[in-house]
């Protein structure tokens, strides 16, 4: 969780990430971020997240993004 933490943290500064829900509905996270933080969830994490997980559910807080990302590990 904490290298997930310093991702979100590098893409919106100064966001409660730990305590903010609805980071999609709120557009905290908007298009753009949402391409960095796939891409660098990919480098850190070795997953591939599909088009297919691209939906707010996965993304609307750290805890949501942390099971998509253990989902993802434990498919490989």
């Amino acid at each position: 969780m904490k290298e997930l933490l310093e991702i979100l943290q590098g893409i919106k500064p100064g966001v409660d990430f730990e305590n903010e829900q609805g980071l999609v509905e709120k557009g905290i996270l908007d298009s753009m971020a949402m391409i960095r933080l796939v891409s660098e969830i990919g480098d850190e994490f070795d997953v591939e997240i599909k088009v297919t997980d691209l939906v707010p559910e996965n993304f609307n807080s750290a805890e949501a993004i942390m099971s998509l990302i253990e989902r993802l590990e434990d498919e490989d």
